[in-house]
């Protein structure tokens, strides 16, 4: 193997691949990253046999070649380089690196020994925008749980039916769901769980040049491929019987109000200052208004060794006046992802679920179950 690239597109590179390297792992060789040359371009590969990152790196190829070298040196070594051609050249099992006046020699391990990245060719494929995939993830995939007590709850469900991609995670104390548009029907009706750390992942690779991108689930391999212009992303799925979450979403409300989401985010985080010797509990007391005043939201925490705060925001309230409490974190990752300017708060009882949706979206809603406090 005898190649020449640019340093920052070599480093760029092995910063996408890096996240996919395994930290603690009894095969060795899953530290290393596969360099290997393909189709008149660098193919930088990474595994921690649960996700596998491939990327893509333009060059000049003089002769075809692989081998696996220790990801962290490789990748330290480059990034102090120059930002300038980099040569590399392999001879046996030695892989030399040169730029400008700065050069290098490691140690690998041949590219057979490297576990195979797993080939998707058959299953179910879709296409959706770049950007409606990002903004589906960033809106889901928090919710999911991070104890892998219940392994189903740590992945985000995701359904493919006609034009629809509905992608749903849970963690037993809150919901989300999204429905984005896939750019092209499928046939049937398709649902997995993909692990939310495999999703996130790929939500960074998602830049805003990209246009689409291609998915394809094997069911039958248990393997889900993520396809973007340089780069693809294969996950192992799941699996199990993720929850019937639809019936866990309130179908109708007794208070509704409307308010800015931003204001609602500022007052949240200010009161969770508090809430944090008070169990992470916030209390919101929703309030009518009349043709002349606006209705109000309160938003406020109480710790009793410590103090209390309270904030109020305006809000368009229609129904009874109502008052709930929630776990603050909850409340804030919720209200961050929202894009759009107003979120919709709905309420029935103290004790039940309260659903938050954006103004202006139908395709996402949140839901947070309670905290229960005396009020």
């Amino acid at each position: 193997m005898r190649l020449t690239c640019r340093q920052e597109n070599l480093a760029k590179g092995l910063g996408i691949v890096g996240r996919a390297v395994a930290t603690r792992s009894t095969l060795p060789i899953t530290n290393n990253v596969l360099l290997a040359t393909d189709g008149g371009r660098l193919k930088l590969s990474a595994t921690n046999l649960e996700i596998a990152l491939s990327y893509w790196v333009g060059g000049n190829i003089e002769e075809d070649g692989a081998i696996t070298v220790p990801a962290r040196l490789l990748t330290d070594f480059v990034n102090t380089l120059p930002a300038d051609n980099v040569l590399m050249a392999l001879n046996g099992k030695s892989l030399k690196l040169q730029c400008l006046r700065f050069e290098a020699k490691m140690s690998g391990v041949d590219a057979e020994d490297f576990p195979p990245i797993p080939k998707i060719a058959d299953g179910l494929d879709a296409r959706i925008a770049s950007e409606a995939l990002h903004q589906a993830i960033s809106q889901v995939a928090f919710a999911a749980a991070a104890e892998d007590t219940r392994p189903v709850l740590t992945g985000v469900h995701a359904e493919f039916e006609g034009s629809n991609l509905t992608l749903a995670a849970a963690d037993g104390f809150r919901l989300a769901v999204y429905k984005a548009q896939l750019l092209s029907p499928v046939e049937g009706k398709t649902g997995v769980i993909i692990p939310a750390k495999a999703l996130s992942e790929l939500s960074r690779l998602l830049p805003e040049q990209e246009e689409s991108v291609e998915i394809t689930v094997s069911p039958s391999k248990s393997q889900v491929l993520f396809r973007l212009k340089d780069a693809e992303l294969v996950s192992q799925l799941i699996q199990g019987t993720f929850p019937n979450y639809s019936q866990l979403i309130p179908q109708s409300s007794t208070c509704r109000a409307v308010v800015n989401t931003s204001e609602f985010l500022k007052a949240t985080r200010t009161a969770s200052i508090f809430a944090r010797d008070a169990s992470g509990i916030v209390r919101l007391v929703l309030t009518s208004g009349s043709e002349a005043t606006p209705g109000k939201l309160t938003i406020s925490a109480r710790a009793e060794e410590v103090g209390e705060n309270m904030g109020e925001i305006d809000a368009m309230v229609k129904g009874e006046a109502s008052k709930i409490a929630f776990n603050a974190k909850y409340l804030t990752d919720v209200l961050s992802v929202i894009k759009e300017g107003q979120v919709a708060l709905e309420i029935t009882t103290p004790s039940s679920p309260g659903l938050l949706r954006p103004v202006g979206s139908e395709g996402y809603v949140h839901v947070v179950m309670p905290m229960f406090v005396q009020w």
